[in-house]
């Protein structure tokens, strides 16, 4: 499953922390993530359309999220390469669609959860992608450099990343203290 790419292969790079206010202990990324009903997804940000969760050929657990990322498609089929309480590392070869065609990327999304004192944790949002071979060629069909590319995907992936975090945080705040997805934000 795993690409082995360069870094100059490199498109983005995104890390974004938020507050939940809840114990660490109550917290469980896993859980949440991979039990996320699709509705509560999409109120996570105006770019999310859907998500379910199913496992991979071999068993391992998935992910499965559709969403907006600047003028790109994105479905992504993250497959649980570590899902934890505390950590969860999601690895996805995510198809991407635009009005040049359709390509994939590799997507790296990092969740994480530290305990800052007794009420209080740090949820972490980190997300990487980097070009496919099969993405090299379609930005080289196109007249795209990797440049070009990476520029717009890390402004894109960023602002997404910007509006969906604290979301998170606030959704997995919810269902470590309530038990409940469906609260306010």
């Amino acid at each position: 499953m795993e690409i082995q790419q360069a870094p100059e292969n490199a498109l983005s790079a995104s890390s974004v922390t938020a507050i939940i206010n809840a114990p660490f202990e109550k917290v469980n990324i896993a859980d949440w993530l991979l039990n996320l009903p699709d509705e509560e997804y999409q109120r996570c940000s105006i770019h999310h359309i859907a998500a379910g969760a199913t496992v991979s050929f071999d068993g391992q657990p998935m992910s499965i999220n559709v969403e907006t990322i600047g003028n790109a498609l994105v479905v992504q089929h993250y497959v649980a390469t570590e899902a934890r309480p505390d950590y969860c590392r999601m690895l996805s070869v995510s198809d991407t669609i635009t009005a040049n065609g359709r390509s994939n990327v590799q997507v790296l999304w990092e969740l994480k959860a530290e305990r800052i004192d007794d009420h209080t944790t740090r949820y972490s949002n980190t997300i990487h992608a980097t070009a496919t071979p099969e993405f090299l060629e379609f930005i080289e069909k196109h007249g795209i450099t990797l440049e070009q590319a990476a520029k717009a995907r890390q402004q894109a992936s960023d602002a997404h990343n910007h509006e969906e975090t604290p979301n998170f945080a606030k959704s997995i705040e919810n269902k470590a203290l309530y038990g409940k997805y469906n609260l306010p934000f």
